[in-house]
């Protein structure tokens, strides 16, 4: 959920996002003061469809920790969602949750947004004997045993619900072949024991042994929750981070410009010739930071003779936002010009003039933000402002400008050099 300058306020997932979001605009008395003041702050909500809840989960928790959205709350300290692991490194192995998953030789699990379906699930399995490996953080080995005293003090020693190898009760390779079977079933090697649990669900419901069968839902519900794949190019972000990275761009070039509305789509322009033959001009067409080829425009210039930058400008500019107002076609929210003062000036009369109204005598009529950004100093001239707005080097906002402008000057230098190889063929 962002405000109308492009910030994000708020980061948050649904299986059904349009009854989610639509909650929050209900009147509702139990709506809280927090909820009341992200609701009167909303302006627009972006979202990004998953493959699962669980990669829903993940995502959401990623994303709160690297932008820190004002109204978020959970998740911007650095806890995570819990891992299973197998401590491999020991002769033997324990099983346990853990938050933090390092290179030690373990195997690790997860990550687990639903972790207690996932703690009841094993605690079960462990009380049937399925995977009962111990549960005790004593530390020892088949060279150094524990001793018999201590290992007398354990209570799961003398119920024999672990089978204690601490005291040689199961040999090191016969407990170490649990916990290779309790690898392959944390890998996903459960369908069999998922066609006995939805059998026996069955049996105990027929049989009114409601809390057998309840029990057995739960399981299956975690089983199901733990057989969830996440991609490696889920877990990292990546996707979604450059994608904030852009509504970031966005947002400091909003400020900058001192635009209405976030620039979510940029089209921008330049020209091309060689000594005023064969002048062309290229339009680009940005949204949130990405181009969109197919938008891409390229104009033979028709009314100017020799070279003229200034002119060649205002009418390739007042050529697209004819045809555009023409075709009740929407809007750009910037218009970038390659160029200085005089291209910035020509493109704003051209414009100005192509959408005055018929009843209306021309003015300056701009539906939409407009700049231009000089190769040399890298500076950015603005309608109505003597001086230059000049953006740090290592601005977000400089950057998207100079990707728009540097993709418009490739895209014009292309279709020059492709007029003039047709002239020189004769064609």
């Amino acid at each position: 959920m962002r405000d109308r300058s492009g910030h994000i306020l708020y980061v948050g997932k649904a299986r059904d996002l349009a009854k989610r979001v639509g909650s929050y605009f209900m009147a509702r008395s139990d709506h809280s003061a927090k909820v009341a003041a992200l609701v009167a702050s909303i302006h627009h909500v972006d979202y990004l469809p998953t493959e699962s809840e669980r990669e829903a989960l993940i995502l959401e928790q990623g994303l709160i920790r690297r932008i820190q959205p004002h109204f978020n709350t959970m998740w911007r300290d650095d806890k995570s969602y819990p891992y299973l692991k197998l401590t491999w490194k020991e002769d033997f192995p324990r099983l346990f949750l853990t938050r933090k998953k390092v290179r030690d030789g373990s195997k690790y699990f997860g990550p687990y947004p639903n972790v207690g379906l996932v703690r009841r699930l094993l605690r079960y399995l462990w009380k049937q004997h399925m995977f009962p490996l111990r549960p005790c953080r004593y530390e020892f080995s088949e060279k150094n045993p524990l001793p018999l005293v201590k290992a007398k003090q354990c209570l799961y020693y003398h119920t024999k619900e672990c089978p204690a190898p601490c005291v040689a009760r199961i040999s090191k390779d016969g407990y170490r072949q649990i916990a290779k079977d309790t690898e392959l079933f944390l890998k996903g090697n459960f369908l069999p024991l998922i066609e006995t649990w939805r059998k026996e669900m069955k049996e105990a419901s027929a049989g009114q042994q409601y809390e057998r069968a309840g029990q057995l839902r739960d399981n299956l519900a975690a089983l199901e929750h733990m057989n969830e794949r996440v991609t490696v190019r889920q877990i990292e972000l990546s996707d979604v981070i450059d994608r904030v990275d852009r509504s970031r761009a966005i947002t400091d070039l909003q400020q900058a410009l001192g635009l209405k509305h976030p620039p979510l789509r940029i089209e921008c322009f330049d020209i091309s010739h060689l000594q005023g033959v064969e002048t062309v001009a290229s339009m680009v067409a940005f949204e949130r930071g990405q181009p969109i080829k197919n938008d891409y425009r390229k104009f033979k210039i028709k009314t100017v003779l020799g070279i003229d930058d200034f002119a060649s400008m205002a009418e390739v500019v007042g050529r697209r936002y004819r045809r555009l107002l023409a075709e009740k076609k929407p809007m750009p929210d910037l218009v970038l010009i390659d160029g200085g003062k005089g291209q910035l000036g020509a493109a704003v009369k051209a414009i100005s003039l192509a959408v005055t109204p018929a009843d209306r005598k021309p003015g300056p009529i701009m539906p939409f933000g407009i700049a231009a950004l000089a190769k040399r100093e890298e500076e950015l001239f603005v309608p109505d402002c003597e001086d230059p707005i000049v953006l740090s080097k290592d601005s977000a906002a400089l950057h998207l400008v100079q990707r728009v402008r540097d993709e418009a000057h490739r895209f014009a230098i292309t279709f020059h050099r492709q007029r003039r190889a047709k002239r020189m063929l004769g064609l």
